[in-house]
């Protein structure tokens, strides 16, 4: 997960919680699958749009986008999707589609409905949560305002920078961005300390970059080659825009600082060692560390003076850091972070601005068409600064009772179903295993929405100042953080708003959460089937479960805090089955000479492969030793794999994939489903796959981790 808003790009220690989601061809007609054949030809005996209709409510699959023609045993991700990956089309305003901005979409709808019925009240009493949400929407709406405007709202932070008289002033200014959103060459936030998790610590990590990636910055392929010339020409355009001198060599030398950042930061895979990444430190080691940047002031100024200590995530990225700025030269420090000013807040500013921001960030990182229409944009300004105050009205139009009761009882079945699977496991220890249970029975499970909701009283927003809104948003949930040091850890907090589409798992809390906008079709539906329910929410639930014993959760007790509770012998094994997992991963390749990184991607893929055996294993408790019913020619086993693979259905635009690639730890959707089924003996039986199908995978080379 990331937090509502990160204090500085990629400053968010994301190897701590583990999520659903970050953030989602022409065949010949083969033999149906065993147990299928009443469904798995086309045309079917029941493919009119009208009995589909009405076996969604009882099977819970959209039986119109099963692809009849692919074999279920050759690539069962399009045999379930392959209909609506025909037919469906990415939204000229996205960069991705599928079941999750689907939901998405209809979360955003019903924020826009609650939204707009604050804005439009002609009597908001100054203050309220009515006032808040209203004015804050109005100002981004008003774009006469906006235009007649300027520059003059960030006219204060870019004379900020231009008085900076030398770079020993830097850890009040850092400090000042970082509150207010702007992106500094590092990040801080507040935790719980990995090691001792009763306390409040705040961390540090490395930040800096505008393009997604430190990998972008140094590939030689033609497309990032062009997106480093595009990503000039768009400095360039911000900083001529602004009124700056030479605006052209300022762009070459912002890009050689960055250049000069990417090349001391830490990959991605190596980020995501929360041991490595554990690097406990005193002000007087940092000092040491960093010369010439003092950090007794720089966190006076940040409001962290009271920290215990520092968790510095990349030691040797911070030495290097202080002497890179030690050594540029004031004008371009300066440069720079204008720079950084108006990349922030470009999308606030006028049409000038604003174009030329999504043009890069939007058309050439992602490949999007066109800008998403301004209410949307709107909406979600007003989500990052007021998501609880937004949520809760949400949550009380949208989210029923018995949903939550019914993903309680889900929970408790999966929570059984995982501790009869570690006992099982013939891999094992006794000695782990008891250790493993103990972790399992300490997990906390939240649904829906908080039980405590944020109080946004302090926050102020005003009519007619977007620029300001959105700095005091920032500076609210900046400060927020900080006001934890010192205090008992707060449990009832939440790290995503109730309207979000995802999933997450805390490994300092120990903790799984369940907001209430992905419990609706196609993941979670009260009328529909157990087995496509436990396919669907289960494999969801089980995900989060597994992040638990991922490779990087496993290494957290069932306190949240990290050490090591494995014998040599059982770590060794698990890690034998982790580097198998690897392995298959990094074979994938959805785009030309780019592949899946297994390393990047595995404890998510861990995740996937664990938390649907779970999630099966759990389906099979259900019945209680009865059969299953068949239901259009499907098996409960059947529905069950169908289930899961549904809800993976997406499409990427090539650039979008390219950035997933590099920076997402998540897998794309079609191996969240190819590469997890063909692990599974489950699989296997249901769909009677044999040697020489595409699915199959020789037994030993079969992964099964919990």
């Amino acid at each position: 997960m990331s937090p509502k808003k990160p204090f500085a790009r990629n400053a968010w220690a994301s190897s701590a919680l583990g999520t659903l989601l970050l953030a989602g061809c022409a065949t010949t007609p083969q033999q149906p699958a065993p147990g299928a054949e009443a469904t798995a030809q086309a045309p079917a005996a029941s493919a009119s749009a009208q009995a589909a209709t009405e076996t969604v409510r009882s099977l819970g699959v959209e039986l119109n986008h099963l692809d009849r023609s692919v074999r279920p045993q050759d690539d069962f991700y399009k045999f379930v999707n392959g209909n609506w990956l025909k037919t469906a089309s990415i939204p000229a305003d996205r960069a991705r589609y599928g079941t999750f901005i689907e939901l998405a979409d209809k979360a955003e709808l019903a924020m826009r409905a609650i939204i707009e019925e604050a804005g439009a009240a002609q009597a908001r009493q100054p203050g309220s949560t009515q006032q808040k949400v209203g004015d804050l929407y109005n100002s981004f709406m008003d774009t006469q305002r906006i235009e007649a405007q300027g520059l003059e709202p960030v006219r204060a932070e870019l004379q900020r920078v231009k008085a900076l008289k030398s770079a020993a002033e830097l850890p009040e200014l850092f400090a000042e961005f970082m509150r207010d959103g702007v992106q500094v060459p590092f990040g801080i936030y507040v935790g719980q300390d990995a090691k001792q998790a009763t306390r409040y610590i705040v961390y540090a990590s490395q930040s800096g970059l505008g393009l997604p990636d430190r990998d972008y910055y140094f590939k030689q392929e033609p497309r990032f080659v062009e997106t480093r010339a595009a990503y000039v020409a768009y400095i360039e355009k911000l900083l001529t825009l602004a009124g700056e001198k030479d605006a052209k060599k300022a762009a070459q030398a912002i890009l050689q600082l960055e250049t000069a950042l990417a090349e001391m930061s830490w990959d991605r895979v190596k980020n995501r060692d929360r041991e490595a990444t554990y690097n406990l430190k005193t002000v007087a080691e940092l000092d040491a560390l960093t010369p010439g940047f003092p950090w007794a002031r720089f966190l006076k100024a940040a409001g962290a003076e009271s920290t215990p200590a520092v968790i510095v995530r990349q030691p040797d990225y911070f030495q290097a850091m202080s002497g890179l700025l030690k050594k540029t030269p004031l004008p371009v420090l300066k440069q720079y972070l204008t720079f950084k000013v108006l990349d922030e807040r470009a999308p606030l500013l006028s049409s000038a601005f604003d174009t030329a921001n999504f043009e890069f960030r939007g058309k050439t990182l992602q490949g999007m068409q066109e800008n998403r229409p301004r209410w949307k944009r709107a909406v979600e300004v007003v989500n990052v600064s007021l998501g609880e105050a937004v949520g809760q009205l949400y949550v009380e139009r949208h989210f029923s009772p018995a949903s939550k009761q019914r993903m309680q009882e889900l929970v408790a079945n999966l929570r059984e179903a995982f501790r009869k699977g570690i006992d099982g496991l013939d891999w094992m220890s006794p000695a782990t295993k008891a250790q493993a249970q103990a972790k399992l029975a300490k997990f906390n499970v939240k649904i829906g929405y908080p039980e405590k909701w944020r109080d946004y009283s302090s926050l102020e927003i005003t009519a007619g100042d977007l620029v300001g809104n959105v700095r005091r948003g920032d500076a609210f949930e900046f400060n927020r953080q900080m006001a934890k040091l010192g205090k008992p850890i707060d449990r009832a907090e939440w790290h995503m708003s109730p309207q979000t589409v995802n999933a997450y798992y805390s490994s300092t809390m120990n903790e799984i959460v369940f907001p209430a906008a992905i419990l609706q079709p196609p993941f979670f539906n009260p009328e529909a089937d157990d087995a496509t329910n436990y396919g669907a929410i289960g494999g969801v639930i089980g995900h989060e479960f597994s992040h638990g014993f991922d490779d990087q959760g496993s290494r957290s007790d069932g306190d949240g805090n990290l050490r090591d509770w494995w014998t040599a012998e059982d770590k060794a094994g698990f890690e034998k089955r982790t580097a198998m997992l690897v392995e298959q991963y990094n074979g994938f390749s959805p785009l030309e000479a780019m592949n899946v990184n297994g390393k990047l991607t595995l404890g998510e893929n861990i995740g996937d492969l664990s938390g649907l055996t779970v999630a099966y294993q759990s389906y099979k408790l259900s019945l209680q030793g009865k059969p299953a019913p068949t239901i259009d020619g499907f098996t409960g086993d059947q529905r069950f794999f169908l289930g899961w693979a549904q809800i993976w259905r997406g499409l990427y635009r090539d650039d979008a994939m390219r950035q997933m690639l590099l920076t997402d730890s998540h897998s794309p959707p079609q191996y969240r489903v190819n590469g997890v089924v063909r692990n599974m003996p489950e699989f296997y039986e249901a769909f009677g796959v044999k040697q020489g199908d595409a699915a199959w995978l020789p037994p030993e080379q079969r992964v099964k981790v919990w």
